[in-house]
């Protein structure tokens, strides 16, 4: 068999093949058109079950994680996100109420201490009723310990607002992923229970009465 003879042959099996693959494809279109909610098979219009996008609880905590309320616009649940930001407003308000207060009182606790005359800021908590030389003097163990009660008071309100400011990012992190898992859940009618009055059958010798009864249905 010479080469030339060879390569003809090659080349006819190459061109079978490819007109072989041709014809396959065309079938296969010809065959299957899908649409949105329909498919055609051989001229024949089949209902499709249609495609339900899975929502990804995943998804709904990583969004969560980033920005609190997107987790939950992702779950459509957008009148949780002024709930959200209204509580997180309000212990970012506690926080700085609290922070400020505490940071002034440890300046006072300390300078009172110190007792350094250029450094006198617990003089702005001193009573009316009370003079610097009186706290310095016979009141002094007594103005000591509320200046050191009033730093650990408002050190620990700073401490719970901070504590709480986490709570509400961890809670509002769960809440989008059980949001999610429930997203495509459907209670179906066939599911419901019923309370309504009905008549009661008599037993032998007894007179028929009204209650109540409760139907459930599965």
């Amino acid at each position: 068999m010479t080469t030339k003879l060879i390569h003809r042959k090659w080349l006819l099996g190459l061109c079978l093949s490819l007109v072989l693959l041709f014809n396959t494809r065309a079938q296969e279109s010809d065959t299957l058109v899908a649409g949105a909610d329909t498919a055609f098979i051989e001229g024949t219009a089949i209902d499709l079950a249609p495609v339900v996008k899975v929502h990804s609880p995943h998804k709904a905590t990583f969004y969560a994680a980033i920005l609190p309320g997107l987790g939950q616009a992702y779950n459509k649940k957008y009148w949780k996100i002024p709930i959200l930001y209204a509580g997180i407003g309000g212990l970012a308000y506690a926080i700085h109420f609290n922070s400020k207060y505490y940071n002034s009182y440890k300046s006072a606790y300390r300078d009172f201490i110190i007792r350094d005359p250029g450094n006198k800021s617990y003089l702005e908590f001193i009573p009316p009723n009370l003079t610097e030389e009186q706290v310095t003097g016979q009141y002094e163990d007594w103005f000591e310990s509320a200046l050191l009660n009033k730093k650990q008071y408002y050190r620990r309100y700073r401490d719970l607002s901070y504590l709480g400011m986490v709570g509400i990012y961890i809670i509002q992190m769960v809440d989008a992923a059980v949001d999610a898992h429930f997203y495509n859940f459907d209670i179906s009618d066939d599911l419901s229970m019923r309370v309504e009055p009905a008549m009661m059958a008599p037993a032998p010798g007894e007179f028929a009465g009204l209650g109540v009864q409760i139907q459930l249905k599965f």
